[in-house]
């Protein structure tokens, strides 16, 4: 609650229509809020002082001197263990969240046992309530510890991130399993939140014809009118039972509780069949706006699952985001963050420039075209100028002379997405390593500075910031092919490369006499494709074979 001049007095996260567990309805809280403005207005202007300086100095950010060193990872992962739930996957109690990032930080710095942290928290996501069986894709989180019940709700980045996670466990592992759950959820994207003119939808919404998950979840007479006669080995493989595990005796769809499996094509055919069958529902609403920072995400899970999974289709979709981005979003010299039906809006925050230009980077590791990294080097260049804190390293979130601020935030803890220094110091570091430009690698390497003793007291809050660490810490690492992308030997370099979790790597792929940094003096082996590895600007002897790049250690 503000007042006229736009300072807040009073605030809160939820609030019930009628007053219950200790907490004010709704309505009782907006007249009471009234008569405190029409009879205590001095009370309420003094409390909104006291307010903005509280707010003012929880954001604060006291910058550190250096980055923290490599100690930090065992101790973050020892933080991790304590909290690990070894029965069914995940950190804390319950409402659980998708760790995306602290899972891609396990698979990265991990132990073998700390694998398995990682391998049970994925199996368990995957064959609970909140993966979607029937049209892939994840719910927003599940409210009990088990990942049986979600909340229903869908969110665009969710579902780039755990795209990402299955991904990479997938490249780390080659569980066949892992990336059946990638091309779910990325179809799921494709189908279902894809607007037509290339960019994605932001969610889908938890409830339909007023239930939360009317749309997702049966009755066995459901699944009998949909499958017939296949009905009760659905039921039985997918925990569809008479007294259900949800309200109004419905059931979730779900794994765990199966007393039966089904071979693999019925499995596959009989979840498709349902699937058609629950589209007659209405629909959860949709909200139809896209937003560029989650669009990056979106881009980002694209172009890595085109690249290691070979699937033109996804690489097709992440092309034709990243060009409605520069349609739609990118004016020459500033992105906007909002586009929907046609009309763009909002100045873009530091999370919208910083998603863009790692996605971008990812885009051209796919494709290979020097258009998405010079559009990258815009953006980046766009955002240091707009948002970062020359004095003190690290980025702002929003940009200076913004009258409807009241206060510029330094945003470093992750949560539910990556935060914006999260974002920007990955997408700088990798970009440093394409184009060689020590400015980005300095601007990363301050921000990682700035907010390294706040990593150091919370580690838990910063597991994807760890992950830029992590980048900034390890060897440099490029893998340089010099060959026609249409030749068979190109792609046989490229097809060994991408097959493996290089989390740290960078690929770059150009015919002889690219203009790009990486390629410079790099050319044929007796006129036929070659790969050079390169660490420490150090490079390998030409290498012509995929075994003899296989043979290198990660």
């Amino acid at each position: 609650f503000l007042d006229p001049e736009g300072v807040p007095f009073y605030g809160g996260t939820y609030f019930p229509p009628e007053s219950r567990g200790g907490m004010p309805g709704f309505r009782l809280l907006l007249l009471r809020i009234a008569e405190l403005w029409r009879d205590q207005r001095l009370d309420v202007a003094k409390q909104a002082g006291e307010l903005t300086e509280e707010l003012a100095r929880q954001a604060k950010v006291q910058p550190g001197q250096a980055m923290p060193d490599a100690a930090l990872f065992p101790r973050t992962l020892a933080q991790l263990r304590a909290g690990f739930d070894a029965t069914w996957g995940g950190f804390g109690p319950a409402p659980k969240f998708p760790p995306s990032m602290t899972l891609g930080l396990i698979l990265r710095r991990g132990t073998h046992e700390d694998q398995r942290m990682a391998r049970r928290t994925l199996d368990a996501m995957r064959d609970g309530g909140m993966f979607d069986h029937l049209g892939g894709g994840f719910a927003r989180y599940s409210v009990d510890t088990r990942w049986l019940v979600p909340h229903f709700e869908k969110m665009l980045y969710d579902n780039a991130q755990l795209a990402v996670a299955y991904l990479e466990a997938f490249q780390a592992a080659g569980d066949p399993r892992d990336e059946a759950v990638v091309r779910a959820t990325l179809d799921y994207l494709l189908r279902d939140l894809r607007d037509e003119a290339g960019g994605f939808h932001a969610s889908e919404d938890a409830d339909s014809e007023g239930e939360e998950g009317r749309f997702y979840v049966f009755t066995p007479g459901d699944v009998r009118e949909a499958l017939g006669v296949d009905a009760d080995r659905f039921c039985a493989a997918f925990g569809i039972t008479d007294d259900g595990n949800f309200e109004h005796g419905t059931s979730v769809v779900h794994r765990f509780s199966a007393t039966t499996s089904l071979p693999p094509e019925d499995d596959a055919r009989l979840r498709e069949r349902l699937r058609i069958w629950r589209d007659r529902r209405v629909r959860p609403g949709k909200d139809d706006k896209v937003v560029a920072a989650w669009n990056g995400l979106a881009l980002s899970a694209l172009a890595k699952a085109a690249a290691a999974l070979d699937e033109p289709r996804y690489l097709e979709a992440a092309t034709a985001c990243a060009a409605f981005i520069e349609r739609e979003l990118w004016r020459g010299d500033h992105l906007l963050r909002i586009w929907r039906r046609g009309q763009a809006a909002t100045p873009g925050f530091l999370e919208d420039y910083a998603a863009v230009a790692g996605a971008l980077v990812d885009l051209f590791e796919a494709d290979f075209d020097p258009r998405w990294l010079r559009l990258a080097e815009r953006i980046a260049e766009a955002m240091r100028a707009r948002f970062e804190d020359a004095e003190q390293g690290g980025f702002l979130a929003t940009e200076a002379g913004q009258g409807d601020m009241l206060l510029r935030l330094k945003p470093g803890f992750d949560n539910a997405l990556p935060s914006g220094n999260t974002l920007a110091a990955l997408a700088l570091l990798r970009l440093a390593r394409h184009l060689e430009r020590d400015d980005f690698r300095v601007s990363a390497e301050r921000t990682l500075s700035c907010f390294g003793p706040w990593m150091e007291r919370a580690p838990r809050a910063f597991t994807g910031m760890l992950g830029a660490l992590d980048l900034a810490l390890s060897e440099p690492v490029e893998i340089v092919v010099v060959g026609a992308l249409s030749h068979p030997a190109t792609k046989s370099l490229l097809k060994e490369a991408r097959s493996r979790f290089l989390p740290n790597a960078v690929t770059s792929c150009a015919e002889p006499g690219s203009p790009l940094p990486l390629h410079q003096d790099r050319g044929l082996l007796g006129g036929a494709p070659c790969a050079f590895v390169c660490r420490n600007r150090t490079c390998s002897s030409p290498l012509a074979a995929p075994d003899a790049l296989a043979s290198l250690p990660p």
